[in-house]
């Protein structure tokens, strides 16, 4: 990595494939360079303190230095209950703490901090016929994940039996096979009665174990079920939430963070289906009209909801709708829309530049905060830049091929798979319906609020948390954030809230 700084200098960034952040200090020019790689899948944050610059991989660790302590502003405000899980790219909720945007490095001279862009997303017309385009998609497909195989410590694969994880399989348990190297070893999640107590909805419309079963023998793995328990997965709150240094996404934190300390024993690496939904077009929101024409964040659109959270005094000095709608168009106003767009493709490549700057980059700082805190290195072979790059202007009538989520997808890998798995409808990262949860989470929040001097106070509204507690959360009536944050999960997240607000004691700046 020196030698090609040293050859090529900062023109060697862009070349990069893989997942990164580093610094690179030159000692001819006293310059300090810090670089994060395309798609911020490796975290990097910094601050200027007394003509310091100070950085770390953790928001935490830049309080250890003399002189910087945890402030929340406006802004930061704006941020957890208006955006939160996501936030804006380079933005942290902690004031003068900012995030290195993925795709850029800083330069740090006597001049001060000065940042660039190296990478992004181009719009260019796709001449390439059908054929051509299923050819490219496999062979970068092929690459990206053979890329991910090399390793010299033990390697895995998550798998869930949904489309995204089981190609990473099926490409990693061929190479193992070919390269004599013995089964590969395969990890899926499940909670304790989840069997008893699933309940099928149009987000979550079937379990997993049907389909890990099936892939389990088709390729014949060497798998294990990792089954966690209500009490754990609420225990585990406060440690997800420290592994993000923020309230995040409750127990679909906490039971990641559990998932990857239970591979941790048997492996060092693993492979994850991760951000195939956000390039191929797997959420549902790229196709209900609701969400396309709701003209905020679809993942997010319980904005009312939200406002009424708030403290009533915060509640009027700050808008959160203003603050959401300001991040929304200024993020609309990056995609490059071509001519010879379609109607269909101009509109869809909105949705999907939303999708991956900000939902995907929430995803992706769950993975790599929940491995990361377990030492566990979560590797993501979607998220290969190239790939990214070539279905960014893949037309929509292509991407979504017989009017299906990740329709192209389903096509290129129709005879890598079972028709099974091919066929099968999305289902999102599984969460616990086991009513012991919504049992322990309510408990947690119900001793918090019977002390009027707990510190959510100062930040959201007791009543309206009163109420979501006597309604089991649905007072509370759209999902907090996706598709499953509702009832229980957002009764964890204001447990977090509460942790977080003891934990780093932020000093409020209004």
């Amino acid at each position: 990595m020196l030698k090609a700084f040293i050859c090529y200098g900062t023109s060697i960034f862009p070349k990069l494939n893989g997942i990164f952040s580093f610094a690179i200090w030159n000692d001819k020019t006293h310059e300090l360079f810090l670089v994060r790689d395309h798609f911020g899948i490796k975290p990097l944050y910094y601050t200027v303190f007394d003509n310091t610059i100070v950085f770390s991989s953790e928001i935490k660790a830049l309080f250890e230095y003399p002189g910087i302590t945890p402030k929340i502003d406006r802004q930061g405000i704006l941020e957890l209950f208006g955006l939160g899980p996501c936030h804006t790219p380079g933005i942290t909720p902690f004031k003068n703490i900012e995030e290195l945007k993925p795709a850029s490095f800083l330069l740090f001279n006597s001049s001060g901090v000065h940042t660039y862009e190296y990478w992004k997303l181009k719009s260019i017309p796709h001449t390439d016929s059908f054929g051509t385009t299923c050819e490219k998609v496999q062979t970068l497909l092929d690459d990206a994940i053979g890329r991910q195989l090399v390793s010299d410590v033990p390697l895995c694969c998550m798998l869930s039996g949904g489309l995204d994880s089981s190609i990473i399989v099926a490409y990693a348990s061929n190479f193992y096979q070919k390269n004599g190297l013995g089964k590969l070893d395969t990890y899926s999640v499940d909670y304790v009665d989840n069997d008893k107590n699933f309940v099928k909805s149009d987000f979550q419309p079937n379990s997993d174990n049907y389909y890990i079963d099936i892939m389990r023998k088709c390729f014949d793995t060497n798998h294990h079920n990792v089954v966690i328990d209500t009490p754990e997965l609420a225990s585990y709150l406060e440690d997800a939430m420290i592994a993000r240094d923020y309230p995040g996404m409750a127990d679909v934190d906490s039971s990641m963070l559990l998932f990857c300390k239970h591979i941790k024993e048997g492996a060092t690496v693993a492979l994850s289906g991760e951000c195939s939904d956000e390039i191929f077009a797997g959420y549902p929101w790229f196709f209900r009209e609701d969400a396309l024409n709701s003209g905020t964040f679809p993942w997010s659109i319980a904005i009312n909801e939200r406002q009424n959270l708030l403290n009533a005094e915060i509640a009027k000095k700050i808008d959160l709708k203003e603050y959401i709608d300001f991040r929304y168009n200024e993020s609309l106003s990056n995609v490059e829309i071509l001519d010879c767009d379609s109607k269909d493709t101009a509109e869809k490549r909105k949705i999907s530049y939303l999708t991956t700057r900000w939902f995907m980059q929430t995803l992706l700082d769950r993975s790599d905060r929940m491995s990361m805190y377990n030492g566990l290195e979560l590797r993501v072979p979607f998220c290969d830049y190239r790939l990214v790059e070539y279905l960014w202007n893949i037309p929509w009538e292509i991407k979504a091929l017989n009017g299906r989520e990740k329709g192209l997808l389903r096509y290129v890998t129709r005879n890598l798979l079972p028709s099974e798995i091919v066929d099968r409808k999305k289902s999102p990262y599984p969460k616990t319906h086991n009513p012991t949860y919504l049992k322990a989470v309510k408990n947690m929040l119900t001793k918090i609020m019977q002390n009027p001097n707990a510190p959510i106070n100062l930040l959201l509204n007791r009543n309206y948390i009163l109420e979501i507690l006597d309604t089991n959360g649905s007072a509370f009536s759209r999902p907090w954030f996706g598709q499953l944050m509702t009832g229980p999960q957002l009764m964890a997240y204001l447990c977090q809230v509460n942790m977080w607000l003891e934990k780093y004691k932020p000093e409020i700046i209004l």
